[in-house]
């Protein structure tokens, strides 16, 4: 099935896919804070989006992996890896030495598929979540808290 998924920047007069990014990052404030100065690229299968990522530049040599989903009938089928495969490709097109991706605390899977990835932990940034989120976020029963910051080097 990766092999007949098309991975292709989202254009601007798209509206974004907020079902998918709403699913990675539930505050659509956030999501919009961050829209407009990145770049979001969609994963389409059979003319459904069925994945995104956003791609931030931090500053000249690393970039930030600020959202990425995968539409939850798709999930386990290695699209989550197609796209982080295909954010490190770009990053390191683009110049880019480092690439960034932050979770929550509470984000088990997530963390598991980062670290098998080659990313690895580099800081935490405590509270994030109860500071930056209106109302309360759970996973798996718990509160999400602290995000957990990984980086590779590309």
């Amino acid at each position: 099935m990766t092999d007949q998924i098309v991975i292709r920047q989202l254009n601007e007069d798209e509206v974004p896919p907020y079902e998918l990014l709403l699913d990675a990052d539930p505050s659509r404030e956030m999501v919009d804070g961050y829209l407009g100065a990145s770049e979001a690229y969609v994963a389409v299968y059979k003319n459904e989006t069925v994945g995104i990522y956003v791609l931030h530049p931090v500053n000249a040599s690393v970039a930030e992996i600020k959202n990425i989903a995968v539409a939850g009938r798709y999930q386990g089928r290695g699209i989550g890896k197609l796209l982080l495969n295909d954010a490190e490709r770009r990053a390191r097109a683009y110049g880019f030495k480092v690439v960034q991706i932050g979770t929550g605390n509470s984000s088990t899977g997530p963390l598991a598929l980062y670290q098998k990835r080659g990313f690895e932990i580099k800081d935490i940034k405590r509270n994030f979540f109860i500071d930056n989120y209106a109302e309360p976020l759970f996973e798996d029963g718990i509160r999400v808290k602290h995000m957990i910051v990984l980086e590779k080097e590309l």
